[in-house]
């Protein structure tokens, strides 16, 4: 070959590997440009003006009304609105060691912790954690019972306190978990009960019967004073402990509920079965049920269980349009579930240059091992958009049950706050506290006070013990 022919053949590979390169190059820009346009394209879709938030809290006072109002819980449109404890909450005077057992899932914690009355903070707080095994989930309720019972053994053996031939009271509360447990469970039938709203149900009186039984026969002198409830009763009770403006409690975890205190006079289809008729019963709104024109269920909005997979979807829809982890769509990225919501916040919240967390968790969860810092980017965009749009329609929760309450303009009303999104997610914690003060603005805002819970997690059932507990 010729000196010029060699010319010409590297000048046409020049050109055509230019063409290659212009081309991959316009290809990149394309995708880049379709992944940006699909974020929008969410993001606007999210979006929660004031005035958006404001229409989410006027139709829950709406609903809230009117599940009150009607005669039967079958009428009463997407809230059910459980009448869940009418018995007196702390005052603040109650003293004294109480222990507390919260059914979390699959789980049990123990604690036990002491109450110094004149709203001194609780004090010696001990606790312990517990997988319980199938064959007890799957078990009787005896069963259970002797399993909690013998459980208490170990843990008063690994935390003694001082013997007295006092009675002890136990606070027993639930946890809502987004998590398969089998239907005939005990656990599942206890749970399913306790949301029953039928104070005389049979079934969750056998429950505090056999276990008080049980508490007996293995010698503790502890008794359960009163039934099952939601764990956000629990943190309420805790709110009330410390101070008497606390008047709801809402629970931002894998499930989500809201409780507050209502006016008796104002539930329709509550029937008293004492002779005494509190003024104030405990409502459960269950609200992870609510919908509305404005936005579809509230639980999968707002829930962690839920959270994650929501980020999951939306970065595989840009994967399979715009190749945002490169030509082949990653296997793990198609199966539902995957990105839990602490894996979430961990990714939004990376602070780091070169977003070193987000890569991390993008190989542990969906096996991508080489992703771009562009398309890490990305993925903090899609995490910050849910997140945000999560904790703002929560907060406009919280502004229509204390609107609802009349409490906007005249009372300081106290809302107290519990869960791993609360607890864990600093940047979910605050998108919540801004969209309160955003609704209400610089005056009204003084007037709504959120407070993390008293406590720590399940601690709600120690305050529940305390439940007309006197001064003991």
């Amino acid at each position: 070959m010729t000196r010029k022919e060699v010319v010409v053949v590297a000048a046409v590979t020049a050109v055509a590997a230019a063409l290659i390169v212009g081309q991959w190059m316009r290809r990149k820009e394309r995708r880049r440009k379709h992944t940006h346009m699909i974020l929008r394209k969410f993001a606007r879709e999210c979006a929660t003006p004031v005035s958006k938030l404001w229409a989410v809290a006027d139709a829950l006072v709406a609903e809230m009304i009117s599940s009150l109002a009607s005669t039967t819980a079958e009428s009463s449109g997407s809230l059910n609105m459980l009448v869940s404890f009418a018995g007196s909450l702390p005052s603040g005077d109650e003293k004294g060691v109480h222990y507390g057992a919260n059914l979390r899932g699959k789980e049990l914690l123990l604690l036990r912790g002491t109450l110094g009355g004149n709203e001194e903070p609780i004090s010696d707080v001990y606790k312990q954690e517990i997988s319980i095994h199938e064959d007890v989930l799957n078990g009787s309720f005896k069963e259970l019972c002797d399993y909690i019972s013998l459980e208490l053994v170990k843990f008063l053996g690994m935390n003694p306190g001082e013997e007295t031939d006092e009675v002890k009271n136990l606070g027993f509360t639930w946890t809502r978990y987004v998590e398969d447990i089998g239907p005939s469970s005990s656990i599942s039938t206890i749970q399913r009960k306790s949301l029953a709203n039928d104070d005389n149900d049979k079934v969750l009186k056998e429950f505090v019967n056999d276990m008080n039984e049980s508490l007996e026969r293995h010698g503790l002198k502890i008794r359960m004073n009163m039934s099952l409830v939601d764990d956000t009763i629990g943190v309420l009770a805790g709110g009330r402990y410390y101070h008497k403006d606390s008047v709801a409690a809402v629970t931002l975890g894998m499930g989500t509920n809201s409780v507050y205190i209502e006016q008796a006079q104002e539930v329709l289809r509550w029937k008293p079965t004492t002779p005494y008729e509190p003024q104030e019963i405990v409502i459960s709104t269950e609200w992870g049920d609510f919908r509305s024109c404005h936005l579809p269920v509230f639980e999968k909005m707002v829930s962690g269980g839920y959270l994650g997979e929501i980020v999951r979807r939306v970065l595989l829809k840009m994967s399979q349009e715009s190749a945002l982890f490169g030509d082949i769509l990653p296997p793990k990225l198609t199966k539902p579930y995957t990105l839990s919501s602490p894996d979430m916040a961990a990714m939004h919240q990376d602070i780091s240059e070169d977003r070193e967390i987000v890569n991390r968790k993008l190989k542990e969860v969906f096996g991508i091992m080489d992703s771009t810092l562009a398309a890490r980017e990305v993925v903090v965009e899609v995490c910050d958009v849910v997140a945000e749009r999560a904790a703002r329609v929560a907060g406009a929760g919280i502004v229509g049950m204390v609107k609802k309450l009349g409490r906007l303009e005249k009372k300081m009303s106290i809302v107290i706050v519990e869960g791993g999104l609360y607890d864990h997610y600093r940047i979910f914690r605050n998108y919540l506290h801004s969209s309160v003060w955003e609704m209400l603005g610089d005056e009204l805002s003084d007037h709504v006070v959120i407070e993390h819970s008293h406590g720590g997690s399940g601690a709600g059932a120690l305050f529940f013990a305390a439940c007309n507990s006197g001064k003991s």
